[in-house]
């Protein structure tokens, strides 16, 4: 059955398809955009080169425009003309006249500078009071103020010490009072002899005079124009109201060894890439600042990625014939030659190709129609040598049929034989095995009765020791009965005797106590006889030392007394409470001697037991050994008879395996020559 033309993903030729379309689309695209990329970098450092020339030329302009007004201001500072006038207003001393005149002089000048200049918004000598009254300016311009603001800028012009100072531009003037901005130069006007005639200059500069001066330069076709203070604010910009705030996008501080390239890419507020040129100014300490976005130079660049995209589609349907063109010519052979060998591969040996060329396709065609016609040949001899195999192990599964019921009736009647033998043989050792064992148990016997008997004379000899013992032992705990009772009489002797002191030291006590009041009384008489009773006192008070000491010698006898007699009263208590216990001790000791001779007898009557046991052992034992030798008379005949019978029964169970092996292996013979069969008849030769 043929199978629908179709393309598989996994073939040969869509591989090659869509290896070579990616190939040619991706080297397409990668080399048009890196040309893309490549002119435009060369479009942007031209653009950047070109740029920075022209922003030098820019500050070469408003340096020389600075240095001009400089120049102004150092001839005012070394005018000795303007000097004189000056200390001639501020002079104390100068009448009216003069006064009016030098004024009207120094107005003259001034109003002369501006109307020679029409860049000049105008012209100031201020007061360093800021008095407007002291101060001159050119004509047209409004008065003084002096404001915080003012203040901060005057002081700037004093940290100098007659230095030009420049400030930004300003949408209404230095004084912030004008309808247009203005760019201003202050200078300090020194005289050191009189310090009182110093004044500040102030030249305000037109903001239309910067744009006149950068009108030239263009930076693309959007370009700005900035000038930033070092800080990065806006100095002048061609919208008022940025001035004074911060340029989002400034130049980086310049390292000392960096290089001198005045331009870079960065981006604005937006993120949109620009073109930065820039150039420090000489006189001020500003920076002239151009920038554009950088597609206003890369439009140019712009159709060379058209020219790109346009070279990707010709590439992709240039790729896509060629791919078409392999698939056609590797594809479809491949993929029909495969097709063949799968319904090969199913049984149909009659395909073969059509393939006529002589390339590696047409030569790999002939060779599978070969290989096919081989195929076929050798299907039908296998084919022929299956019949020929199954009639032969037909046969062979008949024979061994017969052969294995034979050999399995021949096994049958041996293992019975065997059987009956081996249950003969395991009877007669059975027998063996409890005749060896009754001997065991008798000779055991035997030994306890020895031990028994032996051990029932160690009983006897130690009941006749106990006994002994128990006769000694009632005979001492008479004695103790009778010292107990000795003890107990002596207890109450001595117990009377401590009465009888205490009756003696009664008296003795009562004696010291009558000649303590007789010392004392002596004592009272000796003192009312004065001094002739003064022997007297003496014998008196040793009199009654000698009855205190006497008096607590018999207290301490007394304390003895009650002390011994305390601990006879405990003995007595004592021996009284022991004495029925010895007693009762004495009847349990003559019980236990009259068990001691009771066991002596029952042991006498055990040995006699003993002893014909022992008799009646020896005479089993004798009768156990004639049955032990008939025993093993009867176990040596099975054992040999056991020993011929599983002899046989063992060949005839190797020859009855054999004969089933010799089946299995006609049957297995059998199923192969049968699958054999099937398969080749699955090809179609």
């Amino acid at each position: 059955m043929k199978r629908p033309l179709h393309i598989s993903f996994r073939s040969v030729g869509v591989k090659l398809f869509v290896i070579l379309f990616c190939t040619t689309v991706l080297l397409s695209s990668v080399l048009g955009l890196t040309s893309y990329s490549v002119a435009k970098g060369i479009i942007t450092d031209k653009v950047a080169a070109a740029s920075s020339q022209s922003i030098v030329q820019a500050a070469d302009k408003l340096d020389f425009l600075f240095a001009e007004y400089e120049a102004l201001s150092r001839q005012f500072a070394v005018d000795s003309a303007l000097k004189a006038d000056m200390e001639t207003v501020k002079g104390s001393g100068t009448g009216t006249v003069a006064k009016v005149a030098a004024e009207d002089r120094i107005r003259r000048k001034l109003d002369s500078v501006k109307g020679s200049d029409e860049r000049l918004l105008g012209i100031r000598l201020v007061s360093r009071s800021l008095v407007d009254a002291e101060s001159y300016k050119s004509t047209g311009i409004s008065a003084v103020r002096s404001d915080e603001g003012i203040l901060a800028r005057v002081k700037q012009i004093d940290a100098v010490k007659g230095q030009p100072v420049w400030f930004p531009v300003r949408a209404k003037g230095f004084f912030d009072v004008y309808d247009q901005s203005s760019l201003t130069m202050g200078r300090l006007l020194r005289n050191i002899e009189h310090p009182e005639a110093e004044y500040y200059m102030l030249i305000e500069i037109k903001g239309k005079a910067l744009t006149d001066v950068l009108s030239n330069l263009h930076i693309g076709q959007s370009g700005e124009i900035r000038i930033l203070d070092p800080a990065g604010s806006i100095v002048y910009g061609a919208d008022n109201a940025l001035l004074g705030q911060a340029s989002y996008i400034k130049p980086a501080e310049e390292k000392p060894a960096a290089a001198k390239k005045m331009s870079f890419t960065a981006g604005n507020e937006q993120g949109t890439p620009q073109l930065v040129v820039y150039q420090h100014l000489a006189t001020a300490k500003w920076t002239l600042m151009g920038y554009a976005p950088v597609s206003d130079f890369t439009k140019s660049a712009d159709r060379l990625l058209y020219i790109t995209l346009l070279v990707v589609l010709a590439a992709v349907v240039i790729a896509f014939l060629i791919g078409y063109i392999l698939v056609r010519l590797i594809g479809r052979p491949l993929g029909k030659l495969v097709r063949l060998m799968e319904e090969g591969e199913q049984g149909n040996l009659q395909v073969r190709t059509n393939f006529k060329g002589q390339d590696e396709i047409g030569r790999l065609g002939h060779s599978f129609n070969k290989m096919m016609e081989q195929i076929s040949r050798l299907a039908g001899q296998s084919g022929r040598s299956a019949s020929e195999v199954l009639v032969t192990s037909e046969q062979l599964v008949s024979a061994s049929s017969a052969i294995s019921a034979h050999a399995r009736e021949v096994a049958a009647a041996t293992g019975e034989i065997a059987g009956g033998a081996a249950s003969l043989a395991a009877e007669a050792e059975s027998s063996n095995r409890s005749v060896e064992m009754m001997s065991l148990r008798i000779g055991e016997v035997a030994e306890i009765n020895t031990v028994m008997n032996t051990s029932a004379e160690q009983v006897i000899a130690v009941s006749d020791q106990g006994a002994d013992r128990m006769k000694t032992l009632v005979a001492q705990s008479e004695s103790t009965v009778k010292m107990m009772d000795l003890i107990q009489e002596n207890s109450i002797r001595l117990r009377e005797s401590t009465q009888l002191i205490r009756s003696i030291l009664a008296p003795m006590i009562a004696v010291n106590k009558q000649t303590n009041i007789l010392a004392l009384n002596a004592s009272i008489e000796a003192v009312r006889a004065g001094a002739a009773g003064r022997g007297f006192i003496v014998i008196a008070d040793e009199i009654r030392g000698l009855a205190n000491e006497s008096n607590e010698s018999i207290a301490s006898v007394s304390r003895i007394t009650e002390e011994i007699s305390s601990h006879i009263e405990k003995t007595v208590q004592a021996v009284g409470e022991t004495a029925p216990l010895f007693r009762n001790q004495i009847s349990s000791v003559r019980e236990s001697s009259i068990i001691f001779e009771s066991v002596r007898a029952e042991m006498e009557h055990f040995i006699g037991n003993l002893r014909q046991s022992l008799t009646s052992i020896t005479e089993l034992t004798e009768c156990q050994q004639l049955l032990g030798e008939s025993m093993s008379s009867v176990q040596a005949v099975v054992q040999q008879t056991s020993a011929s019978t599983q002899e046989v029964a063992s060949m005839s169970s190797q020859q009855f395996l054999v004969s089933e092996e010799l089946v299995a292996l006609s049957g297995k013979l059998e199923a192969l020559a049968e699958e054999l069969k099937q398969s080749m008849v699955s090809f179609q030769g």
